[in-house]
């Protein structure tokens, strides 16, 4: 006669408490990505109301400098934040704990207030591998549908000009997006151009409607092409602008004198002084009536070899948190102040920043040990690198406080996917989700 025993084991105390500890690595999880809700949140109002605008070129830039994100992180932080805004649904779910940051930055990418639910769906069946690529498969049938669309605009292109009995001449025509867009700037350039200088010789006349205004403005584009030729020219000479500024305006800019471009347009004397900075400079001696005797050599006022020395040691804009790998030459005291051209007495500044020094108030100085120190328009000082944040002593107590305050329950399987273990069929899946690819 055979007996068979079966043995009871005991299962391995080891293991339920490394099940503890998952069950508390994933609570612990929920809480941070509610958390990071919260801080998209902050994120999105301090960058609408422009918090970061005072020496900072954006808010990623300002993020990178105070809070120590890289500059992608930073970006991806100021891009999910404003796209939440509009996207309540995912905005909710993150804040709830049920998806990740990962997932919902990359939902981010192709939801919209229409496709939002179908997405949230989403996000809460896969796992964060499942959603990046059902979005990419997503953002596939976008480019496709944006390919078509383009080609579309492009076969349909078209510019009719014909005359009335009257001899008038009639314009109707279809353009490309982007080059509607050129020509919308430059009829509204042209009318700008057009409509200050009327309204300086006769104030009180009365304007043409807008559609005049169109009209003369087309008209000054033609005969402006016509007398300046087709050709744009050179590179070199289609970007350089010419200043005319006195020497006495350089030194002080509350000295009366004249600071204008070619056209005669004036200029801030703050920005003739930032463009004298680096660029070309020709000097001219003018008599007591105006006249020029003599002129000098054109020289650049940061020679060549100087400026690879400048580049190659400031390896960019020198500004807090700015990091722009190029930029512009600035005399730190202006040359027509008497500051040398030399390497000590240079710095490098993007066109934001040097914009700031020398039009909005900032400062810059070089300190006895070689550094550099800027200072805001009421004379607080930019630190190079900012102070860390004064944490409390348990900076996880405080978030879980924070969480039961506001009612948020989270626990071990708040954002654990449903998903099953399936195969994921991406083509199928967009079939079935993307509003074009079911012909809606």
């Amino acid at each position: 006669m055979n007996v068979l025993m079966t043995a009871v084991i005991d299962p391995d105390p080891s293991t339920a408490e490394l099940d503890r500890l998952g069950d508390e690595i994933a609570e612990l999880s929920a809480h941070l990505e509610a958390a990071t809700a919260r801080l998209l949140n902050l994120i999105r109002e301090f960058d609408a109301r422009a918090g970061w605008n005072h020496g900072f070129r954006s808010c990623a830039h300002w993020l990178s400098w105070r809070v120590g994100y890289a500059p992608g992180a930073a970006r991806e932080h100021v891009r999910v934040a404003r796209a939440l805004g509009t996207l309540p649904l995912l905005s909710q779910a993150l804040a709830r704990g049920e998806l990740s940051y990962a997932k919902v930055r990359e939902l981010t990418r192709v939801a919209t207030p229409e496709t939002e639910a179908t997405l949230l769906a989403v996000g809460r069946a896969g796992t964060a591998e499942h959603v990046e690529r059902i979005v990419r498969g997503w953002r596939r049938m976008d480019r496709k549908a944006e390919a078509q669309e383009a080609a579309r605009h492009h076969t349909a292109r078209a510019l009719h000009v014909y005359q009335d009995e009257d001899g008038a001449v009639r314009i109707r025509g279809r353009l490309a997006p982007e080059v509607g867009a050129v020509l919308l700037k430059a009829l509204e350039a042209a009318r700008e151009n057009l409509y200050q200088r009327r309204h300086e010789v006769a104030p009180d006349a009365d304007s043409p409607t807008m559609e005049q205004q169109q009209a003369d403005a087309l008209a000054l584009l033609a005969e402006t092409a016509l007398h300046q030729g087709i050709d744009p020219g050179a590179p070199g000479e289609r970007y350089q602008v010419v200043v005319h500024v006195d020497a006495a305006v350089l030194v002080d800019a509350d000295q009366a004198g004249q600071s204008v471009l070619e056209g005669g347009m004036r200029v801030p004397a703050g920005t003739s002084q930032r463009l004298a900075c680096d660029a070309t400079r020709v000097v001219m001696r003018h008599d007591a009536g105006g006249r020029v005797i003599e002129v000098g050599a054109r020289t650049r006022t940061i020679p060549p070899a100087l400026r690879r020395a400048l580049q190659h040691r400031d390896q960019g804009c020198r500004f807090p948190g700015c990091g722009v790998r190029f930029g512009q030459g600035h005399h730190i005291r202006h040359w027509a102040h008497g500051g040398p051209t030399t390497l000590s007495n240079l710095t490098m500044l993007c066109r934001r920043h040097h914009r700031a020094i020398h039009e909005e108030g900032y400062q810059v100085e070089r300190q006895p040990d070689g550094e550099l120190q800027f200072r805001r328009p009421n004379g607080g000082i930019i630190p190079e690198v900012p102070r860390s944040a004064d944490l409390p002593a348990d900076p996880e107590a405080v978030i879980r406080a924070w969480h039961e305050e506001h009612g948020c329950a989270l626990h071990a399987r708040s954002t654990m996917p449903r998903w099953q273990g399936e195969r994921l069929d991406v083509d199928y899946a967009i079939d079935v989700l993307h509003p074009l690819a079911r012909g809606e």
